[in-house]
């Protein structure tokens, strides 16, 4: 079992930057490729970012690219969402997520799954 914990989302102006950060506690972290998802209000959940096991390996969603980031520390068993430039559109209750997977994009693929921490973005 893997529990995560996301935090640092909170209400930010357009073009602003939030770090959001995902603790994760049991099994060993550094087995599992990490990712972050958000759900729009009225939108199906989608794929946001993703980190290999090994931490070698990124992909982003085409609209977020170039201006987040994803990264982890394994020292802190935590994977943080740097978001720069934010846009009303990026307004969300952004997930993380665990696969045993060395690497995955599609939500089918992780296990775990945290709480959310909303995030949202003001024009």
């Amino acid at each position: 079992q893997v529990q995560l914990v996301e935090s640092g989302g909170e209400l930010v102006q357009a073009g602003g930057s939030l770090r959001l950060s995902c603790a994760a506690s049991g099994r060993t972290f550094t087995v599992y490729g990490m990712g972050w998802f958000r759900r729009a209000p009225g939108k199906e959940r989608e794929f946001v970012a993703a980190i290999s096991g090994r931490g070698d390996l990124t992909r982003f969603q085409d609209s977020v690219k170039g201006r987040f980031t994803i990264s982890r520390d394994d020292a802190k068993n935590t994977v943080y969402l740097q978001m720069n430039s934010l846009e009303p559109e990026d307004t969300a209750v952004y997930y993380c997520a665990a696969t045993p997977l060395e690497f995955a994009v599609f939500s089918t693929a992780y296990t775990y799954w945290g709480q959310g921490t909303q995030v949202t973005v003001s024009s």
